[in-house]
């Protein structure tokens, strides 16, 4: 796994030829017990890695497109896994736990709920207050840029922009991980607003 902008955040990727673009995932290490998002499969060497720096106890997916090995990692890991309440009753995966809008998955994690994305209640992650990690409604097709998915996959588009205005208001986000295409490492908070400027939200 690469290091990413902290000394505590790792990721790894998965090229996907269909939409010329990464596929990422994001492990948190913690003393309290790792947390991994939205994990992909993992190579050989990066299993290893992963219980190197400890394995983990949680397993976060931001919405039902973004399952993806969780199952698998969760078997082998022993890692309970949360998904976004607003999925819970078609849910392709058995989940630990729900999560909610606004709750706290462990002291410095944070949910927000995207609503409007294509999945019920998609959830973005806000960590210490400075780094956000996404699922799918926040991507990046371009490098240090952010953009939305296309309209045409939204469920509702006004409350997707609300949603991401929301995420333009917060202050002090240095970095932005999204689920798919490039990581944003600095000056986030500033990409955010862009894309509400170019959305017109």
């Amino acid at each position: 796994m690469k290091q990413l902008h902290r000394k505590d955040l790792f990721g790894w990727s998965e090229f996907n030829p269909e939409r010329n673009l990464d596929f990422n995932s994001v492990l948190w290490v913690r003393t309290e017990g790792n947390v991994l998002i939205d994990p992909l499969p993992l190579s050989a060497h990066d299993l290893s890695h992963l219980r190197e720096l400890g394995g983990a106890e949680i397993i976060v997916i931001t919405n039902s497109d973004h399952c993806r090995d969780a199952f698998h990692l969760a078997k082998i890991t022993g890692a309970v896994i949360y998904g976004p309440a607003g999925e819970k009753d078609h849910f392709p995966l058995v989940c630990d736990k729900w999560l909610q809008d606004s709750q706290e998955i462990v002291p410095g994690l944070v949910v927000h709920t995207m609503n409007g994305s294509k999945t019920p209640g998609e959830l973005a992650l806000v960590l210490d207050n400075s780094t956000l990690i996404t699922g799918d409604l926040i991507r990046s097709h371009t490098g240090g840029e952010l953009c939305m998915l296309p309209v045409s996959k939204l469920s509702n588009e006004d409350e997707a922009k609300q949603s991401v205005q929301r995420l333009a208001d917060l202050p002090d986000i240095k970095a932005v991980l999204v689920g798919d295409g490039w990581p944003i490492f600095a000056y986030g908070e500033e990409a955010l607003k862009a894309l509400t400027t170019f959305s017109n939200l």
